[in-house]
């Protein structure tokens, strides 16, 4: 819907382990047993975006903290043009 000029793919590229550990939710637990169908990663295929604006990943093993990675999409959207302050 929108115009590839306004989209920014951002890939958050972290491993499977770091997801499951963070899963308030207990989806991915769910979809292991077979109770949620079609889940990616899981029994869906997962396919890493080929060509993303912006990619987060682990640095040393340490997942940065949230600030961190909302401060690196935010440095992108004003180095891009999409962020205008008045």
């Amino acid at each position: 819907m929108l115009s590839d000029a306004n989209f920014i793919e951002v890939f958050l590229n972290m491993p499977m382990e770091l997801c499951e550990a963070r899963d308030a939710k207990g989806l991915y637990k769910l979809a292991r047993t077979g109770k949620i169908k079609g889940f990616t990663g899981i029994d869906d295929p997962y396919e890493p975006p080929v060509n993303c604006e912006i990619e987060i990943q682990q640095t040393d093993g340490i997942c940065p903290p949230a600030s961190a990675m909302a401060g690196q999409v935010v440095s992108y959207l004003e180095d891009k043009g999409f962020l205008q302050y008045q």
